[in-house]
């Protein structure tokens, strides 16, 4: 038939006026989203990232976790490792804060008062601390 080559990607229609129509092609992209299985360091930095993007990736042999970030060039960042262990038992507390830390509000007034008085004396036109 005149103007269809089936042998090609191409596919022209002679009824359409712009003779250089192409069906789109669809590609597989690995996506920006979502948690990769990479088979240990090696897989994580061949792992091909968009530019401009963060992907998650977990060793499918360790209890590793990258995060590979590229810039808009697509020239990816030093590659970031984390570890992580299944947490077992029951709550977790709150971190302990030490009691020595803190003051009391008659302490914290009377620190403000000597730095005021402080301040108020001065020796060769310079304020003394």
């Amino acid at each position: 038939m005149i103007g269809y080559n089936y042998s090609s990607q191409n596919y022209t229609n002679p009824y359409v006026s712009n003779y250089n129509y192409r069906f789109p092609v669809t590609q597989q992209s690995n996506e920006p989203y979502g948690i990769n299985w990479v088979q240990g360091e090696a897989g994580a930095r061949s792992f091909q990232v968009p530019p401009g993007q963060q992907v998650l990736l977990a060793d499918s042999e360790t209890n590793i976790i990258y995060l590979k970030t590229t810039d808009a060039s697509g020239m990816p960042f030093p590659l970031r490792k984390f570890e992580y262990k299944e947490i077992t038992g029951g709550e977790t507390s709150a971190p302990q804060i030490a009691a020595d830390n803190f003051i009391t509000k008659e302490e914290f007034e009377k620190r403000i008062t000597e730095l005021e008085s402080k301040l108020k004396e001065k020796k060769d036109g310079q304020f003394i601390i």
